[in-house]
C-alpha cells in the first residue's frame, strides 16, 4: 500500500531561535486532504567521550521537563555547519576536551513524527583536556561516570536523554 503524502501548501505558523513551525496541507494515499504540524530544527551533533572505562557526562536544567538531565555533551548545528565540526564545538564548550580525532556512530530521528531534526553521535577516545568554554547562559557540571555506572543509570531511570542512551548502548555492545 502507498503511503507517502503530497505537500500541496503550507503556512508559517512560528520563527524562533531553535526552531521553526510549519502547517502542511497535504493529499493522503487516499486522495482526502490532512494537515500536518512541523517542528522545522537545524539538528545537533554530540559526543561520546570515553577515557579509562569512564564517560563523560553532563548535569544540566532543562525547563521542557523541569528539572536535570544527565547527557553526553551536546548542541545544536549552526546554519550549514557540518555535523563533526559542531561535535568538536561542543565537546571543548561543555568539557573543555579537545578531540584529536572522532568515529561518527550514527544518525538518527528522536521524534520524527513532528520534526526533522536530525542529531549526529560521535564518539571519542583520542583527546586533550583544555578548558572549558561554555556559551553565555549556558550552565553544567560536567561528570566522570565509569561506563558500567552509566548503564546502572540507564537502568534506574537517572539517565533518560535518548541521544546518551543510543550512545551508551553502542558502546555496551563495541565492549561486549
Amino acid at each position: 500500500m502507498k503511503t507517502d503524502e503530497m505537500i500541496t501548501g503550507y503556512e508559517d505558523i512560528f520563527h524562533g531561535v531553535v526552531f521553526d513551525v510549519k502547517k502542511y496541507s497535504v493529499t493522503l494515499p487516499d486522495g482526502s486532504t490532512g494537515y500536518r504540524e512541523q517542528v522545522e530544527h537545524r539538528g545537533g551533533a554530540c559526543v561520546l567521550a570515553l577515557e579509562d572505562g569512564c564517560v563523560y557526562l553532563v548535569r544540566q536544567y532543562r525547563l521542557a521537563v523541569r528539572g536535570e538531565t544527565i547527557e553526553i555533551p551536546a548542541g545544536k548545528l549552526d546554519v550549514g555547519e557540518d555535523p563533526a565540526v559542531c561535535a568538536k564545538r561542543e565537546l571543548i564548550e561543555e568539557t573543555g576536551l579537545v578531540a584529536k580525532s572522532m568515529t561518527k556512530i550514527c544518525g538518527f530521528l528522536p521524534s520524527p513524527g513532528y520534526t526533522n531534526e536530525v542529531i549526529h553521535i560521535y564518539f571519542v577516545e583520542d583527546f586533550i583536556k583544555s578548558e572549558q568554554k561554555l556559551d553565555r547562559g549556558e550552565f553544567l557540571n560536567v561528570m566522570k561516570v565509569p561506563a558500567k555506572k552509566c548503564y546502572e543509570m540507564i537502568e534506574s531511570g537517572e539517565i533518560t536523554d535518548s541521544k546518551t542512551i543510543i550512545a551508551l548502548l553502542w558502546l555496551k555492545s563495541r565492549n561486549a
